[in-house]
């Protein structure tokens, strides 16, 4: 009984051994929020590097994805891991003692490559510690949860280090938990079965870092800049590109991506519904925190705090969906995820300026449940339809959809957003405000607060006053959009309720792969 006992208990000790770089690499996401001013007054970037200093390291963790899952799959997950784990140590230490910004870039750069090894990593070896798929369901409405809980408290551990210590705090914070790693992680991780059968295919890898890379770069800067050029033209190439990487995988024998896999209706469902809430989830993020700056005038630390409870309303809820899941099927948990997300968002349509901070608090709690349960069950999906030998590399295509629909959100729903609020704010401009000023406040509200000290006295209040209820349009307007799509979500979720119920492992193509299992 005790030995029964043990070995019931080891998958879940891992587990707890596997959350601890998760929760790092999803909390460097988001951790230099607060950092960053204090990082100026240190190494004086310019602005163009103080953006790389914030952008870097997801740029490059989203380009990398999908070629550390494939390499984790060939040379073992758990191997993968504990080298992903020295390196994350290794450049965090690099990163906090940089003497200029050219070296935090760099540091930043190489946190993301050890950062893009960690992820697939934690989904993939889910899919071999626990071959029940209760458990498994279980474990990866944990690991949803962590992803999801070390977003939202990055800011907030980011404020309080900075409370207390100087800004390369929030780089060290990651030291104890990697050691940790590398000290249980031989003891209690198992080593995974490898792909074998021909080498690594590294054109393969170069093509879907040069298709990632350039498509997630060029969405984000026409989400901060609106269009341009440049970011357009990156989007065109990492997408001529992505067509090149799509034949290499259909005629290369031993391909980065199983092409049938994909294709199979509940994998390629499940990623495109991924993509759909990190489209609604992320997109809207940037009008919650400007809302609770701009609008509500709040400090960072004190938005960061507000919007932390929204995540421990939803901390239940990645279980309870696992549970609902076995009982009413995946497809129903899903459109109910969405239905609720598309509650939220409706609610969200009706918060103004002068709104109750209890509305936008219960419309965030909303749609962060909805996103939240219906991303844990997609989860499900891809790893139960996944051969266990892949798992790295669907956990990794998983997770780049993830990137690429926040990107994305963030791009159209910003650009939304900015349609509801210039025809707003120009109705209540005087007729004679300066030429320069007119344009910032045209821009955003945070333009608007920028030029405010340059406006007569007696037009700063109404200026204000017309951005903020101009902003709360476009927010409001860029909900309803949201709302709209979470509910064509729900109903392709019914729709494909067949697909969505996979529950035995096994990629289309596995009876006519030869590589062999080690």
């Amino acid at each position: 009984m005790t030995a029964r006992h043990s070995t019931a208990r080891r998958p879940w000790l891992a587990l707890t051994v596997l959350m601890l770089p998760l929760l790092l690499v999803s909390m460097d996401v988001s951790v230099l929020y607060f950092a960053v001013p204090f990082i100026s007054q240190d190494l004086h970037p310019s602005s163009t590097q103080q953006l790389w200093i914030f952008d870097m390291y997801g740029f490059v963790l989203a380009g990398l994805l999908l070629t550390m899952g494939a390499l984790g799959d060939r040379i073992g997950r758990r191997r993968l891991l504990l080298i992903g784990a020295l390196g994350f140590g290794a450049a965090s230490t690099l990163a906090a003692y940089s003497s200029s910004a050219g070296a935090l870039i760099a540091a930043r750069a190489v946190l993301g490559v050890a950062g893009a090894t960690l992820m697939p990593s934690t989904l993939g070896m889910i899919r071999n510690l626990f071959t029940d798929e209760r458990e498994r369901g279980k474990a990866i409405a944990v690991w949803t949860a962590v992803t999801s809980g070390g977003i939202a408290v990055g800011p907030v551990l980011s404020g309080v280090l900075l409370e207390h210590f100087w800004w390369g705090s929030v780089f060290l914070i990651n030291l104890p938990a990697m050691l940790l790693l590398l000290v249980l992680g031989p003891v209690l991780l198992p080593e995974t079965p490898r792909l074998r059968g021909g080498r690594f295919d590294l054109l393969s890898a170069l093509l879907s870092l040069a298709t990632v890379l350039p498509l997630i770069y060029g969405v984000k800067e026409l989400a901060r800049n609106g269009f341009q050029p440049v970011p357009a033209a990156a989007i065109v190439a990492g997408l001529l590109v992505g067509l090149v990487f799509v034949r290499r995988q259909a005629t290369h024998p031993h391909a980065l991506i199983d092409l049938a896999l994909v294709r199979s209706r509940g994998f390629g469902a499940s990623i495109m519904m991924n993509m759909l809430g990190m489209f609604g989830l992320v997109g809207m993020a940037i009008f919650l925190t400007q809302y609770l700056q701009l609008v509500r005038g709040m400090s960072p630390l004190t938005a960061a705090l507000w919007s932390v409870l929204p995540s421990v309303v939803v901390g239940g809820v990645a279980p309870l969906a696992t549970v609902l899941g076995r009982r009413f099927g995946r497809a129903l948990v899903i459109a109910g995820g969405f239905t609720v997300m598309a509650a939220g968002f409706a609610l969200l349509a009706v918060v103004g300026a002068h709104s109750p901070l209890w509305m936008l608090l219960v419309a965030a709690s909303l749609y962060a449940s909805g996103g939240v349960g219906l991303m844990s069950q997609v989860s499900e999906v891809v790893m139960a339809a996944a051969p266990i030998e892949r798992a790295g590399a669907a956990s990794a295509l998983l997770e780049s959809g993830t990137e690429l629909g926040g990107a994305l959100g963030m791009a159209v729903l910003g650009s939304v957003g900015t349609a509801f609020y210039r025809p707003r704010i120009d109705a209540h401009l005087p007729a004679d405000l300066p030429g320069a000023a007119r344009g910032a406040v045209r821009d955003s509200l945070g333009g608007t607060e920028g030029v405010l000290a340059q406006l007569p006295e007696a037009v700063r209040g109404p200026v204000l006053a017309a951005a903020r209820d101009a902003f709360c349009g476009g927010m409001q307007g860029a909900a309803v959009v949201t709302a709209a799509l979470m509910v064509l979500g729900a109903a392709a979720a019914l729709g494909l309720r067949r697909a969505l119920a996979v529950g035995t492992a096994g990629s289309p193509k596995a009876a006519e792969q030869d590589e062999v299992l080690v």
